[in-house]
């Protein structure tokens, strides 16, 4: 059996947006976004804000490829049909073996170390972290219908504490002044990277929404539920981060935050709600990552499964088999583990001190896959003929300049260079494997699929 079943609706999809964007990087980027800022939080917030109007026109790019492409793998599909297969197999190598596997491994890292601080313990943050892995590939390769039910009921939970915190910590700041002296007073014990390095980190906040489209064939009337989640998702996750941010400056002050570190939000939900409330809190801060990590590796598990449905990568009639009980890509997430344990590795040894410098796998990948974005809105600026100038011309280019500028901020991170050309090695490492034949490099008709209508 190798056809995946139409299991999932539009809140799964919707959640899936929203629950894997709203996750860990809110949390433990908000002290990066404060100190890259200089410390100051109306350029922190214009950091926010400028990396949420990224995300939504991106997303309503990508609701309009959406509408026309439907198949196994949305990004990788995408970029098969503007450039041809093999530059499609490129991009799928790229997301199965990099883009998936380092998120998913740095996510499993911040829900231990949360769970680790909330337990009050010292060690053991590394070995949770493998068992957090461990756990949630288990849930996706023996039932994925339960992984999507997850999804959804931690995506209520991890709306909780970023709701509270909103509402009281930001009433609770204009009455006591807390909030206007944030906007007027600079932490001056940090020198800060500029704001488009701000903006990358937040990044990693935003990111995590395209893996949605991972899940496409597995939708029900995917061409209109697809494109109504990404947008009515995108949209608000970027309210919600920037009411949340207003909330955590009427707490603390952007030099308590810098001090707090990871741990600004479990200090503002004390504060809040006293020990007892900012524990159980803390709780849902732990759900919240844990959602976050389920829906990667819900788009991790399908990596390699994607790839072999076309006939390419390494033993394709391995890694494109589906489980009959379970329709789940048991094999594709076998591998997906196994990659994600290697990147995990190479996170800890950023703090092992092993490679000199901070290698950021928490940001530079998404960086490397704004630049397949950009050569999509080009495609679609080319191809799509039929829709209007704000669609076709206008959200293109303004989506393509977000990106552009991220990309800016990703080059000016520490060993950039070095994981540029660790990633160009792994690349290679898949050209073996890459499929002999090239499709047309337009956008073909695939039976019950419409054409892009020419002018």
């Amino acid at each position: 059996m190798e056809t995946l079943q139409k299991k999932y609706g539009f809140w799964t999809a919707t959640a899936m947006v929203v629950g894997i964007v709203i996750g860990s990087g809110v949390f433990f980027k908000a002290d990066d976004v404060l100190a890259a800022s200089g410390g100051s939080l109306p350029t922190a917030l214009l950091a926010w804000l400028i990396g949420g109007a990224i995300m939504v026109v991106t997303a309503f790019v990508f609701a309009q490829i959406a509408v026309r492409i439907e198949k196994v793998n949305g990004v990788v599909d995408y970029f098969e049909s503007a450039y041809g297969e093999k530059a499609g197999y490129l991009v799928a190598w790229f997301m199965t073996m990099v883009y998936y596997p380092t998120l998913v491994s740095v996510l499993a890292w911040v829900s231990a170390n949360y769970t680790i601080g909330l337990l009050g313990m010292e060690r053991g943050v590394w070995l949770l972290a493998a068992i957090y892995l461990a756990i949630f590939f288990l849930l996706n390769g023996l039932s994925p219908v339960l992984a999507g039910k997850w999804q959804v009921s931690a995506t209520l939970i991890k709306l909780i504490p970023l709701a509270l915190v909103a509402v009281v910590g930001t009433a609770g700041g204009l009455v006591s002044g807390q909030t206007l002296d944030s906007f007027a007073n600079s932490a001056h014990t940090v020198a800060g990277g500029g704001l488009a390095v701000a903006t990358l980190a937040t990044a990693f906040a935003y990111e995590g929404w395209i893996i949605a489209t991972a899940i496409n064939a597995e939708l029900r009337d995917a061409r209109r539920t697809l494109p109504r989640a990404l947008v009515v998702g995108t949209v608000a996750v970027a309210v919600i981060y920037m009411l949340y941010y207003l909330g955590i400056s009427g707490v603390l002050s952007n030099a308590q935050v810098l001090d707090a570190g990871d741990d600004a939000p479990v200090r503002v939900m004390s504060i809040i709600f006293g020990r007892l409330g900012g524990t159980l809190l803390t709780v849902f801060v732990i759900i919240s990552c844990l959602g976050t990590l389920n829906g990667l590796i819900m788009g991790c598990a399908r990596g390699m499964f994607s790839i072999a449905s076309r006939g390419s990568g390494p033993r394709p009639e391995i890694f494109k088999a589906v489980n009959p009980k379970t329709n789940a890509t048991v094999n594709s997430a076998i591998l997906g583990f196994c990659l994600s344990a290697l990147w995990m590795i190479v996170w800890y040894g950023n703090f092992q001190g092993w490679w000199g410098k901070f290698m950021d796998i928490s940001e530079l990948p998404i960086a490397f896959l704004y630049v397949i974005y950009v050569a999509l809105y080009v495609w679609v600026m080319k191809e799509y003929r039929d829709l209007g100038p704000l669609s076709r011309f206008l959200a293109p280019l303004s989506a393509g300049a977000g990106s552009v500028y991220i990309i800016w901020g990703a080059v000016q991170k520490d060993m950039f260079i070095h994981f540029l050309v660790l990633t160009a090695v792994i690349m290679l490492s898949g050209l073996p494997f890459m499929p002999r034949r090239q499709r047309s490099r337009r956008c073909r008709q695939d039976p019950g699929h419409p054409h892009i209508r020419r002018a």
